[in-house]
């Protein structure tokens, strides 16, 4: 499961609270902020309504598309400081295509890509 091969990553660097970006479903749905706090005892932080909103927006209405918009990126990167202004240590890119607006070199917060890490995590269990 991606949400576990995440949570190793986080309690390996002694992560207790991380903030959560991704679709909708991702962010407001238990599949993966329910198995993070359940199973690792992470406390999972996500955008309020309308940044949630625009997560989503620009995640289906862009980046799916291939367009990135430095507007858009602004967006993201002030969710991202609200979330760590919350007290999230770290924040997960909870969907593929978020890593092409934003990357560690926009942020001074902690991002997971989630991608990288289930790659990762399948490459070690192959060999």
């Amino acid at each position: 499961h991606i949400a576990d091969a995440t949570a190793k990553v986080l309690v390996d660097q002694n992560i207790e609270s991380v903030g959560l970006l991704g679709t909708a479903f991702t962010m407001e749905q238990d599949f993966y902020k329910g198995r993070l706090t359940q199973k690792y005892g992470l406390k999972v932080l996500v955008p309020h309504e309308n940044d949630r909103q625009i997560v989503h927006r620009v995640i289906y209405g862009e980046l799916c598309q291939g367009k990135i918009e430095p507007g858009s990126r602004a967006e993201y990167l002030r969710i991202i400081e609200g979330l760590a202004a919350k007290g999230a240590q770290a924040v997960i890119l909870g969907c593929t295509e978020i890593g092409m607006l934003v990357n560690q070199a926009h942020t001074r917060v902690r991002l997971l890509d989630t991608t990288a890490i289930h790659a990762e995590k399948a490459v070690e269990y192959a060999l």
